[in-house]
């Protein structure tokens, strides 16, 4: 019955984090509920990697946008207009239910590698692409948040069970 609990959580946790919603601290802060409500469980070692790879997705979503705007000829100016655009923008929202944070989070980083590589003086072809680039980025860096918090999710449940 507890793993079945644990199960639910961690796919309530993995469930979030498209939606830019701190999933993979949810399935880290359950795992560390379980060691704790059930003592042996898991691993001290289980913990502090599932944690660390919490703080991985965090740093891979907010540096892939400015790392792709940058591969696509942006400017520093663009690449700090991506990641705090992309912030914003999950921030603010896009007035769609249920999938507003990751449409607004996109729509961030291309204005804001827009705004940020437009106001640099670039012509608005070359600007498009850059933010072309920080919108790539940002999808990208969901696509890898997911996987490791599937890899999170997986190693919590493995380490529980076994």
């Amino acid at each position: 019955m507890n793993e079945l609990l644990l199960a639910g959580v961690m796919f309530l946790g993995l469930i979030m984090i498209p939606f830019g919603l701190p999933g993979t601290w949810i399935i880290a802060a359950a795992a560390l509920g379980y060691q704790i409500l059930v003592p042996g469980s898991i691993s001290m070692f289980t913990i502090a990697l599932v944690f660390g790879l919490a703080v991985v997705g965090e740093v891979l979503e907010f540096t892939l946008s400015a790392k792709y705007t940058r591969k696509y000829g942006g400017s520093r100016r663009a690449s700090w207009g991506a990641i705090i655009g992309g912030m914003v923008g999950a921030f603010v929202e896009v007035p769609v239910p249920i999938v507003g944070p990751v449409l607004g989070a996109f729509a961030g980083a291309f204005a804001g590698a827009f705004l940020g590589e437009f106001s640099r003086g670039g012509e608005g072809g070359t600007a498009t692409r850059v933010a072309t680039g920080a919108l790539i980025g940002r999808a990208v860096a969901a696509a890898m948040k997911v996987a490791i918090g599937v890899g999170m999710a997986a190693l919590t449940m493995l380490a529980a069970i076994i």
